[in-house]
């Protein structure tokens, strides 16, 4: 009976190692989202290049810059997004598997952003990125809203005050900073 116990147990811990499925798809899917931007980048600077150009009428010169400010923003989005893939897989890794080796070596001269200490410490830092891509959302839906009343102006400043709430609360002196 203890034998059955003790490979039963074996098999149990050795079905930890499920989550590669989840550190390598986050992993492709990150480099992935990496490419997508990159190439989103690489196609806004092109279409940079006839910026400065003199025959350039101001109006088309304006859609230019608002269109390239929307492509920036869309692509810090993708590369948050990106980043986000890539430390969830990382956190996965640490947390299930096995330390990461490389990142013991570099500690001390790279911030602490890749290695995770518990699942919680994992959530907090996707949540707070997760909060970062949902604020450059908004601000990309806010440089295409055109504002023709008042009421207009109210709605983006409660939605810009909704924005400084979550971050006050997701800070460190925020809800898990107050005696938690």
């Amino acid at each position: 009976m203890k034998t059955l116990a003790h490979s039963f147990e074996k098999m149990l811990w050795q079905s930890r190692l499920l989550v590669l499925v989840a550190v390598v798809a986050s992993t492709i899917l990150a480099a992935g989202t990496f490419y997508m931007a990159t190439v989103d980048v690489l196609f806004l600077l092109g279409g940079l290049l006839s910026y400065g150009s003199p025959s350039l009428e101001f109006a088309a010169r304006a859609a230019l810059r608002e269109a390239t400010v929307t492509g920036i923003v869309k692509a810090v989005d993708a590369y948050l997004i990106a980043a986000i893939l890539l430390i969830f897989a990382l956190g996965l890794y640490e947390l299930f598997v096995n330390r990461i080796d490389p990142s013991e070596s570099v500690a001390r001269r790279v911030p602490r952003v890749f290695q995770v200490s518990s699942l919680d410490d994992l959530k907090d830092r996707i949540a707070k990125l997760v909060l970062l891509v949902l604020i450059i959302e908004f601000f990309q839906y806010a440089l295409k809203l055109k504002y023709a009343t008042p009421l207009d102006l109210l709605y983006l400043a409660v939605g810009v005050l909704f924005i400084g709430g979550a971050l006050y609360l997701s800070g460190p002196g925020g809800l898990r900073g107050r005696g938690d």
